[in-house]
């Protein structure tokens, strides 16, 4: 009878103890999140590249209303940079997608909506990212290869997504803040410049829609003296897919696949 019993407790202490595993897999992995771990362990993850050059990203268009305004600015700077988009946002603005990659910009995946992933879901999770990255394809005409997740958060589920969709998440080195209420351009240099080196990512966003109203200013406004100092010390700078970070390997399944699976 002890051993029965014994046996039935040893049960039940295991099954408790699946959805505590069940939530570690999905958070811990978010802890990627804090920058100081990010860039000293997981470099790629952090998006370090070449050393003679840094990558410009910009998170949560396209925003009819703010993104042009980048693009004129890139254009005057002889810059390119990379878009993550979101995918939803895809199909109402194709016109505005479209004029980001005949400017020869490259476009990214920034997840099908802005939402944080409070609780496991990959099967939706999955779903979302390859609809989202078909969003993408169907506009450029070709694959997307980037992932950056809304607000950084790199769950377990979203990870597995990636993967099943074929899409590399990158995170940033450098961010300007540029969200906020009261971000200038200056305290947007003032930001991204201290933690900026050759091999950097650099984080800013084309758009207010999920941030304090008319922010997106303060980023516009940074941009050429991000560019003249990142020039004064050597460097180029460009989109990702110029920046030699690892690119993934071809996926298992295509997002097609994915999606539907």
């Amino acid at each position: 009878m002890r051993s029965s019993a014994h046996r039935d407790r040893l049960l039940t202490a295991a099954v408790a103890t699946v959805p505590l595993l069940a939530a570690a897999a999905h958070i811990v992995p978010a802890a990627s999140w804090l920058p100081g771990p990010r860039r000293a362990w997981l470099p790629a993850l952090a998006g370090a590249g070449r050393a003679d050059h840094v990558a410009l990203t910009f998170d949560d268009g396209p925003d009819p209303r703010s993104t042009p305004a980048f693009l004129d600015a890139l254009d005057r700077l002889a810059v390119r940079a990379t878009f993550f988009v979101l995918g939803e946002r895809v199909p109402a603005h194709g016109r505005l997608t479209r004029e980001i990659v005949r400017r020869g910009h490259e476009l990214a995946v920034h997840g099908w909506s802005h939402d944080r992933p409070w609780r496991p879901a990959p099967v939706r999770e999955t779903r979302r990212l390859a609809r989202a990255a078909d969003a993408v394809a169907e506009v450029s005409g070709t694959s997307p290869v980037w992932y950056r997740p809304p607000y950084g958060i790199l769950t377990g589920d979203r990870l597995l997504a990636a993967r099943r969709t074929g899409l590399r998440p990158v995170l940033w080195t450098a961010w300007g803040r540029d969200w906020t209420a009261d971000a200038t351009a200056a305290s947007v240099l003032a930001t991204v410049l201290p933690d900026l080196g050759g091999g950097g990512t650099v984080l800013l966003h084309d758009t207010d829609r999920h941030a304090a109203p008319d922010c997106w200013r303060a980023a516009l406004g940074a941009l050429p003296g991000l560019v003249a100092a990142c020039r004064e010390a050597g460097l180029t700078v460009g989109p990702l897919g110029e920046h030699g970070v690892a690119r993934p390997a071809p996926p298992a399944h295509p997002a097609r696949t994915a999606r539907d699976g």
